[in-house]
């Protein structure tokens, strides 16, 4: 693929990851031709648009069909008072056009369903997951694992968060094949066994500190750098300032 060039505008905003080594244009470039999925505008989504446009992904595409709202305000930082009654999904177009002009914004205002998942996914390089319920979540992951697309998930909880990358079409170096999502959990929950952010609550900055981490892996991917998170979940205690790395594998009767 032949990446695209940085205009002297580009070159001037970027200058700060083109001096790193592990970046430098050819990884900026890589950034320019990149298109990332992100699926929810809200509390995770926020931050993972806000840091991926400021990173000039030249391609965003926003899946969310919800409307702004006031209650939103306390920790989806790309949405403000103005903004109340509109759609996220455009809302955060203009918050990433404020941020990043170069960016482009492809807008798919409906809810995401194992039906039209695969299609969304696979007119992007990779998704990043910011939904709030394990229905959306299987649906992607399933999607992601079908159209080998690497996938960025994260969850929260009232005070405590998860990350990791999926890639269960890859093998990874021992030659094995790499865990996917129902690896983790292999199917949803009962209805209303874990309860929602309306119902529990939720820190503001924590969805911050979880979608700030999930843009991080979405460069990573992109730029080729680092060791992502395949493999691997990163809990996150808040309250405890504290973070552990569980590794996991492909179950036996998932080979």
């Amino acid at each position: 693929m032949t990446l695209p060039s940085l205009n002297d505008d580009e070159l001037e905003r970027y200058a700060r990851h083109i001096v790193l080594p592990e970046i430098g244009g050819a990884g900026q470039r890589r950034l320019k031709a990149a298109r990332v999925l992100v699926v929810g505008a809200g509390g995770l989504g926020a931050p993972v648009l806000a840091y991926l446009a400021a990173a000039g992904v030249g391609t965003l595409g926003i899946v969310d069909d919800d409307e702004v709202s006031l209650s939103n305000l306390q920790r989806q930082i790309i949405h403000g008072k103005e903004s109340l009654g509109r759609p996220k999904a455009e809302s955060a177009r203009d918050a990433i056009l404020r941020i990043n002009p170069h960016v482009k914004v492809e807008l798919h205002r409906l809810r995401l369903t194992p039906a039209n998942a695969p299609a969304l996914v696979a007119a992007y390089d990779l998704t990043v997951d910011g939904s709030d319920n394990f229905e959306t979540r299987f649906a992607v992951a399933d999607a992601c694992e079908r159209e080998r697309r690497p996938l960025v998930h994260a969850a929260v909880g009232r005070f405590d968060g998860s990350l990791t990358v999926l890639k269960p079409f890859e093998v990874n170096e021992d030659g094995g094949q790499n865990p996917s999502y129902r690896d983790l959990f292999p199917e949803p929950p009962p209805p209303g066994l874990v309860p929602s952010c309306a119902a529990a609550g939720v820190v503001g900055a924590l969805v911050g500190v979880m979608g700030t981490l999930q843009a991080m892996e979405a460069i990573k991917l992109i730029t080729g750098i680092g060791e992502p998170l395949v493999g691997r979940l990163l809990l996150y205690d808040a309250l405890a300032a504290r973070f552990d790395t569980i590794r996991y594998k492909r179950r036996a009767d998932s080979q």
